[in-house]
């Protein structure tokens, strides 16, 4: 592979991290982990806001890790490949090794608190 092909799939494999990375998709894939579920379905599931999670819902699906189907008046979602479940799974049981390193690590912070340090300069 070239070094250009390299860097070039390793930008993809951080935009679907980066997306994996919010908090709110996260709910919404393991939500959907054990099958489809209609838009109202996530939205208990999650506690997400009904637009918040349409907007989730969407995103995933453009990226191509949700589906959807038309059932009626209602659209169910699923995990569009099983493999996102899997790579789920094998986060969960890496952060059972590693977890409290990855929260204690001060070069991850938490999303927005970096935006409110900016804001006290």
């Amino acid at each position: 592979m070239s070094a250009t092909r390299a860097r070039s799939s390793l930008a993809v494999t951080a935009k679907l991290f980066r997306g994996l990375g919010d908090p709110s998709r996260l709910r919404v894939l393991a939500a959907l982990r054990d099958g489809p579920l209609s838009a109202g379905e996530v939205v208990t599931r999650t506690g997400l806001s009904q637009p918040n999670a349409s907007m989730h819902l969407k995103c995933l699906g453009e990226c191509g890790l949700v589906t959807w189907e038309r059932d009626g008046r209602f659209m169910h979602y699923q995990i569009a490949d099983k493999r996102v479940v899997k790579l789920l799974d094998q986060s969960e049981e890496l952060l059972l090794r590693i977890g409290p390193l990855i929260k204690a690590c001060p070069r991850y912070r938490q999303p927005g608190r970096e935006a409110q340090r900016r804001g006290r300069r």
